[in-house]
């Protein structure tokens, strides 16, 4: 077949985002995938978003990226997690019909500039000089590229766990891609072993809600996407049930049979999405968990028991789902099972997501060792990004994304940095500058540098420079026209009688005055839309705040200036210990901010390590 500049391998979250990003910056790109009518699939719970991953879904929509458009294209439930807290921290969130995603997906990248799609499996990569030149497929076929990304998701030599039955596959139905783990390895690439689960399937239509929780969504919906004005999917309801003493009984007199208990499964699983067993055993002393019971399409029974994924057998999965309020009758479609699956240790990459070991080959997904599918679409991007400018000139500068700037950069610099000794999930606690990384301000930090990079097309960008303009103008007014202590109070609104004139933003730093208030007082305010008036509020409420932060990602970015010659032999650097020396390289930080992050590093070597780079230079 003839040559393209960026090949993607995986039709997943990653994949596809890394796909389109690479077409977007003008880069001739195929994505290789078994079947196109499994493109965009949703293996596990048919949801996007939530603490911290809500954030990133914004992120990637501002750079021009798929999975907020196609989530708002199929959302049936919207909610904001948070919502009653502080904006940094508010997270978006979507049940989605998990085919209308599909299709959703699917319409956008069937014709979209650029990329073709190939069906067929990776078995090889074609490597020439110590470089990654293509791929060859399972028929033979051969690609050829400038770049590659790998999105195997959990197909990498990826085994599922049903009680004691084992079986070799990717996910439920498809087969695991086994020449491709043997090809990183036999080039060096560092592979380790990881575990993720999933629960069994219900018929929605043999539960009996009656008794249950009804949990509805927001109304009116939240869009995820800056280009969505209106969700117009019908929208629908989740129920919630709990497990009981029964449940508990049921899993603990049978956790001789679990796989994670009698040895089968090795790999490490997410400590953050724990299977029930695992539940039940780690916390003994609660006597109930929560599950959602989540609708996977509006036209589909097919409910999706959030909270208890399992691997345990069959018989057992069918006592204890049936000790769950509203699941005495219900039937089973599916059994839950675990998967085990290779994956690189990300410590090897570059900040560009391209392996250290093998240069052209670029890694996104949970082949770094992520877990969900925001943390993968947004590597895919960063990596299709990336892999295009790589396959217009080897030697260009990467794009990159600083913790200051965004989750986009927390999640690839926490990878890098730390590895993924666990499956690595996003929260908003992992940010130490959420204050000013919010998912309302997404397009804020990142659309201009998506349009100078080139990767964010036409519409977006008008829709940009609209919305910026307008922001321009009420920040303007909102921070120049100001009234006096005693206009104040004659309209009902009580400060110090200092003699200061206050502006809105001085206002809205006061936590008893309300945006109704503001706006009555600048009733020029009120021309704007309430997307804008909501940035205008949290400008004000979080100036105070802000202003400390910058003096704290100020200092952070001294730090990040000081970079780190690829081939700085630590040897060289005698007052470090040997402990440090390992670590240091085994991750090879760029910076010296990146250094300082590293568990273990002292202040000490820090100091060694500056005086070094600094005599060098």
């Amino acid at each position: 077949m003839s040559g393209f500049d960026v090949i993607v391998v995986g039709g997943g979250h990653a994949g596809c985002e890394a796909a389109a990003a690479a077409a977007r910056m003008g880069a001739k790109t195929a994505l290789v995938t078994h079947k196109f009518s499994t493109l965009g699939e949703m293996s596990c719970n048919p949801a996007i978003g939530g603490l911290g991953k809500g954030h990133l879904v914004r992120e990637i929509d501002a750079l021009d990226g798929l999975m907020g458009r196609v989530a708002d294209a199929a959302g049936i439930q919207f909610r904001v997690l948070n919502a009653s807290k502080g904006a940094a921290v508010r997270g978006p969130r979507a049940q989605a019909d998990r085919k209308l995603y599909r299709n959703a997906m699917q319409a956008i990248l069937r014709d979209y500039p650029n990329l073709t799609i190939v069906e067929g499996g990776a078995q090889d990569l074609l490597v020439q000089n110590n470089r990654v030149q293509g791929v060859v497929l399972g028929d033979g076929r051969t690609l050829t590229a400038g770049a590659v990304v790998l999105t195997t998701g959990t197909f990498l030599n990826g085994l599922i766990h049903l009680g004691e039955e084992r079986t070799p596959a990717g996910r439920y139905g498809e087969p695991p891609a086994l020449g491709l783990s043997e090809t990183l390895a036999r080039y060096g690439l560092p592979l380790g072993r990881l575990k993720t689960g999933t629960p069994a399937r219900l018929d929605g239509r043999t539960i009996d809600y009656s008794a249950l929780e009804v949990q509805p969504g927001d109304d009116p919906p939240q869009p995820f996407s800056y280009l969505t004005e209106k969700i117009t999917t019908p929208q629908t309801v989740c129920h919630i049930t709990y497990t009981s003493a029964a449940t508990h009984e049921a899993i603990r007199s049978n956790l001789h049979r679990a796989p994670m208990y009698s040895g089968q499964i090795t790999g490490t699983g997410p400590r953050y999405c724990p299977s029930i067993e695992d539940k039940v055993v780690r916390f003994a002393d609660k006597e109930r968990h929560q599950i959602f019971l989540e609708p996977e399409g509006l036209d589909d029974p097919t409910v999706y028991p959030n909270g208890i994924s399992t691997s345990l057998p069959k018989d057992v999965q069918d006592a204890f789902i049936h000790t769950l309020p509203g699941c005495d009758k219900v039937s089973i479609l599916r059994y839950g099972y675990a998967i085990e699956y290779d994956y690189c240790d990300p410590r090897a990459l570059t900040p560009a997501l391209e392996s250290k070991h093998l240069p052209g080959l670029f890694l996104a997904g949970q082949i770094n060792g992520t877990t969900g599918y925001e943390e993968a679409a947004a590597q895919g991007l960063m990596a299709g990004i990336n892999a295009a400018l790589c396959a217009g000139s080897p030697e260009a500068a990467p794009f990159t994304i600083d913790r200051a700037e965004g989750y986009l950069g927390v999640l690839v610099d926490d990878l890098r940095v730390h590895g993924a000794p666990e499956p690595y999930r996003m929260f908003t606690s992992r940010a130490e500058y959420r204050l000013l990384l919010r998912a309302d301000n997404a397009d804020q930090r990142l659309t201009e540098r998506g349009i100078e990079l080139g990767c964010v097309g036409r519409e977006r960008a008008n829709v940009w420079a609209q919305k910026k303009a307008q922001l321009e103008r009420a920040r303007a007014l909102a921070s120049e026209t100001a009234l006096s202590p005693n206009e104040l109070a004659s309209r009902g609104v009580t400060v110090n009688q200092d003699g200061v004139r206050r502006t809105a933003f001085d206002l809205l730093r006061y936590p008893d005055v309300t945006l109704a208030q503001v706006l009555a007082l600048f009733p020029a305010l009120r021309d704007f839309s309430p997307a804008i008036l909501e940035q205008i509020e949290i400008d004000g409420r979080y100036a105070g705040y802000l202003d400390r932060q910058q003096a704290d990602i100020d200092a952070y970015r001294r730090e990040e200036a000081l970079t780190l010659p690829a081939t700085l032999d630590y040897k060289d650097i005698g007052a470090l210990s040997n402990e440090i020396r390992t670590k240091l390289e085994r991750v090879r930080p760029a910076t010296l901010g990146a250094a300082a992050r590293i568990p273990g590093m002292t202040p000490a070597a820090l100091i060694s390590l500056l005086r070094f780079v600094k005599r060098a230079a």
